[in-house]
């Protein structure tokens, strides 16, 4: 019984394999056709704001190798202290794999590149999740210029967090804040927030909300449209069977 449902089953399949192929296809490229790169002044101001942060943690993390610092920011909060070096993520993730630098590169590698698309895909009128993407995507390329260039990521500032010590760098907080500011943004403040708390977000909101209803409005009106039309259109088809 199993072989004979088997027997039955593959033919099916093959037969509408390519029906799906299709349709999927279709559905791929009419998504991507929606999509539109939104690249003007707002881009252009964040692009500089990359390139200051990149050059602000690069700097740093110089002037820490060459001067060797070591002082206190807010005792028993923030200190620096030179010298601790990370061949891993963050937490010393994969540090002691030979594969894991390799893996970390093509991992950053990819994420910068998504995080970039995302950037370009993105309207103009997202101002905080641009900068958001920015501030993210300068973090990444300093510890990515880091791991390549040296093998390792040249950490120096110590933190207590919850009762326990963690050393990063100023990329590591472009990263975080970058992060924050997204979570914030796309949960409270744009106009894709989950729950809207500006009015601005609440208007875009409401103004979305009256063009699918139109949308829809105007797509069943042309609907009833064309089906009277048809009905016409067979009821003048059956007047002409009746004169003939």
């Amino acid at each position: 019984m199993h072989f004979l449902r088997f027997f039955f089953f593959v033919p099916q399949m093959l037969l509408f394999a390519p029906e799906v192929w299709y349709n999927r296809t279709m559905a791929t490229k009419k998504f991507f056709s929606k999509l539109k790169v939104h690249f003007g002044k707002v881009s252009a101001i964040m692009i500089a704001v990359f390139v200051v942060l990149l050059a602000v943690d690069l700097i740093l993390k110089h002037c820490e190798e060459a001067y060797d610092w070591n002082f206190t920011v807010i005792p028993r909060l923030i200190w620096v202290e030179s010298g601790y070096r990370n061949t891993g993520a963050a937490f010393s993730f994969l540090a002691d794999t030979e594969w894991g630098r390799a893996f970390l590169i093509i991992l950053t590698l990819v994420m910068i590149a998504v995080l970039c698309a995302c950037f370009l895909f993105l309207p103009e009128r997202f101002i905080l999740l641009k900068l958001a993407l920015a501030m993210i995507v300068s973090g990444a390329v300093g510890n990515l210029v880091d791991r390549i260039a040296f093998g390792y990521v040249r950490d120096f500032v110590w933190v207590n967090m919850f009762f326990n010590q963690a050393c990063c760098n100023f990329a590591d907080f472009w990263i975080v804040f970058g992060v924050i500011i997204a979570v914030i943004d796309s949960l409270f403040l744009n106009e894709w927030a989950i729950l809207p708390l500006t009015a601005r977000a609440k208007a875009a909101q409401a103004a979305a909300k009256e063009r699918s209803e139109s949308q829809g409005n105007e797509d069943g009106a042309s609907s009833d449209a064309d089906g009277k039309k048809s009905d016409g259109e067979k009821s003048d088809d059956s007047d002409e069977k009746e004169d003939k």
